[in-house]
């Protein structure tokens, strides 16, 4: 597991924080005992409705005991020696992967989920698991470019950051070697996640021709640089511009024409779950529309169910921090595990950052 992108999704959740949505938690320690009326919930914290747990158990007669982590590594390091007691989780997409090849996850059974047709055709394949097979998407985001409206007037494409000079010496990246090679293989019209040398050659040699151009190569502070007035566009998380966007009218959010990183968290059933029949009963109840909805208006990030949309509220559906255009997303990937290619991406970042 590549430890730094457990720091991309801890900062991420930074904005989830924020928004101020109550962390309803009920501790559990050692193994959970497996009970017809319990479920045993680990879950990022205030990632969940204000209601949710309560129709839940309204409407099964199951309790739920649910406890929280701040990041992906905590997460992880629970199961390493098996199972503490856990029915459900919700890890993101990288780490679905570095699980599924872990085995820790249990197959999803669809036909046990009578909601699995509300979710968005967009999210049931990705490259972390593909076809779904042992995660159910949940909520999601995208890193894009926060910009000054005043100063930059229209932005639709990667070109204004990566191959032009027109905003010289006013552009911050992000520090991460990953997410900007692989937006710069995306704008080169290459995968993402390509191992090709040739492609990888190129997304380098275009870093390296553009670095005069940027300001830093910033760590998870792009957006504070838009609001000091440092920079006119970053490359940065959707949730933290969105946040910076709420204090500064000027400042805005796109997705760019040739599609970008897309974050997915997914919900899973570890193996040893202790209550796996009431584990689908709480994922089926997560995506119903009107309890799905309710989570999206808690903590304003975009739901992978399509029904539920039509309950969000319009200032969210209007907002692309949170909902770009789905013609755009459909060009977005997620970030995997890439072997012993990344040796080439770590020597073009060296060569990227001594140029």
């Amino acid at each position: 597991m590549n430890a730094s992108v457990a720091d991309w999704l801890y900062s991420r959740r930074n904005f989830l924080k924020a928004t101020g949505a109550a962390a309803m938690a009920v501790s559990f320690g050692g193994t959970a005992r497996a009970a017809s009326r319990q479920l045993n919930v680990y879950n990022w914290d205030t990632y969940i409705g204000e209601t949710t747990l309560d129709t839940f158990a309204k409407k099964t007669g199951i309790e739920v005991k649910y406890d929280l982590y701040a990041n992906l590594d905590d997460m992880f390091a629970k199961f390493k020696t098996g199972n503490p007691g856990y029915d459900v989780i919700f890890p993101s997409d990288y780490m679905i992967e570095t699980m599924i090849k872990s085995d820790m996850l249990l197959p999803i059974d669809k036909s046990r989920l009578a909601n699995w047709g509300n979710i968005d055709e967009n999210f049931r394949n990705p490259s972390f698991d593909p076809g779904c097979k042992y995660n159910v998407p949940y909520f999601w985001g995208t890193v894009g470019v926060g910009y000054r409206t005043t100063k930059v007037p229209d932005l639709r494409s990667w070109k204004t950051l990566l191959d032009d000079d027109s905003h010289s010496g006013r552009i911050a990246l992000m520090a991460d070697s990953r997410i900007v090679m692989g937006i710069t293989l995306l704008y080169l019209g290459h995968p993402m996640n390509s191992t090709d040398p040739a492609h990888i050659g190129a997304a380098r040699d275009l870093l390296i021709r553009q670095k005069k151009h940027v300001k830093a190569f910033a760590p998870d502070s792009g957006q504070d640089m838009l609001v000091s007035g440092d920079v006119d566009l970053a490359m940065e998380w959707n949730g933290d511009i969105l946040k910076v966007m709420a204090e500064d009218s000027e400042l805005s959010y796109v997705l760019p024409d040739e599609g970008s990183l897309v974050w997915i968290d997914g919900i899973c059933i570890p193996k040893g779950a202790p209550n796996v029949d009431n584990a689908y009963a709480f994922i089926d109840h997560l995506h119903d529309p009107i309890v799905n909805a309710e989570i999206a208006n808690t903590i304003h990030y975009a739901t992978s169910n399509k029904p539920a949309r039509k309950l969000v509220g319009s200032a969210d559906l209007r907002n692309p921090a949170i909902y770009p255009p789905d013609a755009v997303v459909a060009k977005c990937d997620s970030l995997i595990e890439i072997g012993d290619a990344q040796r080439l991406y770590d020597d073009a970042w060296t060569r990227i950052q001594a140029a």
